[in-house]
């Protein structure tokens, strides 16, 4: 093992998922699995003497469960990182928003319908990017608690002009972003949660946009994190229903395992929840929604690329930039993983490059004082 490999437990309380999991890890380059746990009593004191850096964690076990492991780690300020294994159920899914508020750096679904031999497939194709991702982003505590790494090189800070202006003030800005805009989609994925419950929270109630969303989540997570982004924000959030009109003040989130497109019904900018093929194997994508704003509202629109694997949402990008539409992306020091928004980035797409705790105030100030949505 070298000094660069990730040291995992696998913590569940399944005999069979603790050998599935097992011999998952136990095939990817760069990772040793250095013991697992029953439960999370079990797994507190083998944290101690093992010192993993990550945890595979069960939500649901006896004594000590998945949630109230989290929270014993988090206040003792430990660096260990978790990807939950979640129940595809509702109650499942609302327990795992609950953990990556508490710090989870991700979840996969347990597979549950397969032979064991699907289900060994299905979680290796699950889990192994979640790993990987976690390997690449060894300081994601610190992340995810606001305390990231410098901006990264050829982001140098430019002069401020105006102490009033949250562009200068932010010192990130790549081009003239004056202007107007009546829509927002964004795209985001890993980390994803975690960004929006930070973001959201911080759009006004009266902001004169609809917000679409699509977060990579399979199904029934995306009802939870809707109703969770709910409870928390003056705008109302909800899941995107088929036909629903898109209206100012509203947050749509793309339903998971669907495909969200905006469409005009009678001059109205309507949903269109569609099982159309993934794209980028994303299902919903970014750029499935960000071609659709770009049809259906050309100039009038912001795009917001956030944290997240892969490059879903960099072509939709492209193609919103060349109808004269706005982007905002997430800068790499405040992204749980910099991979959605790194292309955008590098190719001079993005308008202004955010960091989370700027994006907000990007999009009112883009947004402005709009009217109707896509007139």
């Amino acid at each position: 093992m070298s000094e660069e490999d990730i040291r995992v437990m696998v913590v569940d309380d399944t005999v069979t998922y603790r050998k599935i999991v097992s011999d998952v890890l136990a095939g990817l380059p760069g990772i040793e699995v250095i013991g697992t746990a029953a439960n999370g009593k079990i797994a507190l004191q083998k944290i101690e003497l093992l010192h993993p850096d990550l945890l595979t964690l069960d939500l649901e076990m006896p004594e000590i469960d998945g949630l109230e492991l989290l929270r014993r780690l988090k206040q003792s300020g430990s660096q260990v990182g978790a990807i939950m294994l979640s129940g595809a159920s509702e109650h499942g899914a609302k327990t795992t928003m609950a953990a990556l508020e508490l710090g989870a750096f991700d979840f996969v679904a347990k597979p549950t319908k397969g032979t064991a031999e699907e289900n060994f497939v299905t979680l290796q194709q699950d889990l192994r990017p979640k790993v990987e991702a976690f390997a690449r982003t060894r300081n994601v505590h610190d992340i995810l608690h606001g305390h990231g790494p410098p901006p990264p090189a050829g982001l140098t800070p430019l002069p401020s002009t105006d102490n009033n202006d949250v562009a200068s003030r932010m010192g990130r800005i790549v081009a003239n972003t004056s202007g107007r805009a009546e829509i927002v989609a964004i795209g985001i994925s890993t980390g994803g949660p975690q960004a929006l419950n930070h973001m959201l929270p911080q759009l006004p109630a009266d902001l004169p946009a609809a917000v679409l969303i699509v977060q990579h989540m399979p199904p029934l997570f995306t009802k939870s994190l809707a109703d969770d982004l709910n409870r928390r924000c003056a705008l109302t959030v909800s899941e995107a229903v088929d036909g629903q009109p898109v209206v100012p003040g509203h947050v749509l989130i793309a339903p998971g395992g669907k495909q969200m497109k905006i469409v005009k019904e009678d001059r109205q900018p309507t949903i269109c929840i569609t099982d159309d093929p993934p794209e980028n194997s994303c299902r919903p994508s970014a750029d499935y929604l960000f071609r659709s704003v770009t049809r259906t509202c050309g100039p009038n629109a912001v795009g917001v690329i956030m944290t997240g694997m892969g490059n879903d949402g960099a072509r939709g990008c492209r193609q919103m930039k060349q109808r004269g539409a706005k982007i905002i992306a997430q800068d790499e020091a405040s992204c749980v993983v910099f991979g959605m928004p790194r292309e955008p980035i590098e190719e001079g797409i993005a308008d202004v490059i955010a960091p989370l705790d700027e994006i907000a105030a990007e999009i009112v100030r883009m947004v402005g004082q709009g009217a109707a949505v896509c007139r």
